[in-house]
């Protein structure tokens, strides 16, 4: 494994990271819970994970309506040496509840959740905590005073945010800035070689030293060669039962796009997974690329992009096929 500091925190992240979203549901969609992996199986990919050096691993407070946390924190305990080598991120913001005070990013929403995940994790501290989405309706001052209370009480040492665009970036920054408040160290947005981020959210992390995480970074797992066009879904896999989130992934490989990612993964004697995270991770500015395996054997292909970095005419000959792929006709 490989490392890279995360912004400008002092942690150093492994590249290739353990996303914990499908742990007992499909990320935090109260329908989709009792989907994705059930509890032993969490537990081989943890184990499996800690075998490769992966230190990071990524859950939320509302995957799998808390399994997720739970999940890992049963684990941990069963492996208390490791704690301090692992660098836990969990997220808040997202419904926790039925109600409208279950969700959102006010400072009694924020301090309630941190409990909650502190106790299902059986930790002391999260080492990186997330705002999961924006919330319009509680000021950017509020948040962030409280994530500072939180740092400065050793609850979270960093926060970061999820699912921002660069004008909201923008916004924190200047508002941390003004209040004297401290920065994000991380940003994660979805990112990968069929559906890259906007190159404005990529570049102002890049201008101001904020590390970025990338989940879906193997397009749910189109890229891992999970699926096939014209072939059916295997049931309850994440595409036959959220197949329109993924249609745009679908239609690029109805158009050829994966059998010429396959080529130039067979050209350079690498599967297809460990090509299409090399292309991610090739990027500076990309601390880690969240990958949500399904078996520890599928754990290995993306470990092994991080030998594999490519130079920019590479990444730009890659990109190139995909956009001649996304072309009408």
């Amino acid at each position: 494994m490989k490392y890279r500091r995360l912004g400008d925190s002092d942690l150093r992240v492994s590249m290739v990271a353990l996303g914990c979203g499908c742990f007992g549901g499909f990320g935090a969609i109260p329908e989709f819970l009792g989907y994705g992996e059930d509890e032993r199986q969490a537990r081989a990919l943890l184990n499996a994970a800690l075998e490769h050096g992966i230190n990071l691993l990524d859950t939320a407070n509302t995957y799998g309506g808390g399994r997720s946390e739970e999940w890992i924190g049963r684990w941990l305990r069963d492996r208390r040496s490791v704690r301090n080598e692992l660098i836990i991120t969990t997220k808040v913001g997202t419904p926790a509840g039925p109600g409208e005070q279950d969700r959102g990013l006010s400072t009694a929403h924020i301090r309630a959740q941190l409990e909650v995940s502190l106790r299902r994790l059986g930790t002391d501290r999260v080492d990186l905590y997330l705002s999961h989405e924006p919330d319009p309706q509680t000021p950017l001052e509020e948040t962030l005073t409280e994530f500072d209370k939180l740092i400065r009480a050793g609850k979270i040492r960093y926060y970061g945010l999820a699912n921002v665009n660069a004008a909201e970036i923008a916004a924190v920054l200047e508002t941390a800035d003004a209040g004297g408040l401290p920065r994000p160290v991380n940003v994660q947005v979805g990112h990968n070689l069929l559906d890259p981020a906007p190159a404005t959210t990529l570049d102002i992390c890049r201008e101001h030293g904020i590390g970025v995480t990338a989940f879906s970074a193997l397009a749910g797992g189109w890229l891992a060669g999970a699926y096939q066009p014209g072939v059916p879904y295997p049931p309850e896999s994440r595409m036959a039962v959220m197949a329109q989130r993924y249609r745009p992934m679908e239609r690029l490989a109805e158009a050829g796009v994966l059998d010429s990612l396959c080529a130039e993964a067979d050209r350079r004697g690498i599967a297809l997974p460990t090509l299409a995270l090399a292309w991610l991770l090739s990027d500076p500015v990309l601390s880690a690329g969240l990958t949500a395996p399904q078996t520890p054997e599928q754990m290995t292909p993306s470990v092994a992009a991080v030998n594999h970095l490519l130079d920019e005419a590479d990444r730009a000959a890659l990109t190139a096929i995909v956009a001649a792929a996304a072309q009408p006709g």
